[in-house]
């Protein structure tokens, strides 16, 4: 039986996790967990899994509460907290589903640990893959993704020979805007974009499917997990999300991961550590999949997709950058502060000005996200949106 330690019990993933935790409870044992500010979730999973020891709070306020509670129980808070919860929790494997910058670095934590890494927490590669892939070249570490395109791609690489593969392609659905005229998108409000047609998200990221640069992103993560080059990982429109993504060969044929989306899956799989059984399909045409279409990015519609994958191209601390200016943007257009195509304007301005650092520290890149994010929001400041 496997230790499991999970940060970010309160999302769409951490909250999965502990379905998944549960229905194989004689493989995994649950030994700690990070929460947010939802902390009254704390009680029911306490009840559910006694074996665990360690906790980390956001919310320092309540942390002498629960330490009453719940005397064997260790929790930590403030700064310092993360870390110590993954320095002192006994785990074997480390379920990553915080969102945002604050993922890097306890990534990096379980990776020194040679612990297995299930990551959901795709800023962790953006920001710091080179860091990463170091790590995991020189320590004893393993890491799994979480994102369903990416298990996806795992799984179907996993049916060939890597010199077989022609191209990736990962599938995107263009979020809640992608039928909108194109000179509507400017009018566009929070409430909009947040309607995602297929996927129910945490609203960063629903935003981020709205603009594409959640796909952006993920073709940076593909980048630094697969190992292929930028000019083998390619994107399809693809609006019924049935198939989470594919490995086109080199004799034209496909394999494919399709079904009807469900997170679970792809973190049993990351848990199983690639192990447990699954299928993929084959198919010589994408014309055989009469339930599915597909169709190229519009770049107009999307810019910022196009703009993430340049980023990449000049590589560094631009990388950091780019996540950093998205977060701020994204959380300025949910607050009301700037409009839609606004967070395209502010993501491109701030990454512009930036002189990239190739081969930064971990303490370089939080300090550049650090100054990334106060200069993002002077600039989100200036613009007036109503």
């Amino acid at each position: 039986m496997k230790k499991v330690l999970l940060l970010g019990l309160s999302g769409n993933i951490g909250q999965q996790t502990i379905d998944v935790l549960k229905k194989y409870n004689k493989d995994f044992l649950l030994v700690g967990f990070s929460v947010g500010y939802h902390h009254e979730l704390i009680e029911d999973v306490l009840k559910e899994f006694p074996s665990v020891k360690y906790i980390y709070l956001r919310e320092g306020a309540m942390t002498k509460h629960y330490r009453y509670l719940y005397r064997k129980v260790t929790f930590y808070t403030g700064e310092s907290g993360l870390k110590k919860l993954i320095r002192n929790c006994r785990f074997d494997i480390c379920v990553n589903a915080l969102v945002g910058f604050v993922g890097l670095e306890p990534s990096i934590q379980v990776l020194k640990k040679n612990k297995i890494l299930c990551l959901a927490n795709k800023e962790a590669l953006v920001t710091g893959g080179t860091l990463i892939n170091a790590l995991l070249n020189k320590h004893k570490g393993k890491l799994y993704p979480i994102d369903s395109e990416h298990v996806a791609v795992a799984k179907c690489l996993s049916k060939c020979s890597r010199f077989d593969v022609k191209r990736i392609i990962l599938t995107a659905s263009g979020g809640a805007l992608r039928d909108w005229p194109i000179d509507k998108l400017a009018k566009a409000k929070a409430s909009d974009a947040l309607k995602h047609p297929n996927w129910h998200m945490g609203d960063k990221i629903t935003i981020d499917c709205a603009t594409m640069m959640n796909k952006g992103f993920e073709v940076i993560e593909a980048f630094y997990l697969f190992n292929f080059p930028l000019e083998q990982i390619d994107v399809l429109m693809h609006k019924e999300s049935l198939v989470h993504s594919m490995v086109q060969l080199n004799d034209g044929s496909y394999l494919l991961d399709y079904g009807h989306p469900d997170m679970r899956t792809c973190i049993e799989y990351a848990l199983f550590e690639g192990k447990n059984k699954f299928d993929v399909l084959h198919v010589n045409s994408l014309s055989e999949l009469k339930d599915c279409h597909f169709f190229s990015v519009d770049l107009k519609r999307y810019p910022l997709f196009e703009f993430a994958r340049s980023t990449l191209v000049e590589g560094g601390t631009k990388l950091v950058v780019l996540n950093a200016a998205d977060e701020v943007a994204v959380n300025a257009f949910l607050a009301g502060k700037i409009g839609f195509l606004d967070i395209v304007d502010v993501i491109k301005k701030i990454v512009s000005r930036h002189s990239s650092l190739m081969f930064p520290t971990l303490n370089e890149i939080k300090l550049i996200d650090k100054k990334s994010k106060e200069v993002t929001e002077i600039i989100c400041s200036t613009y007036y949106h109503q």
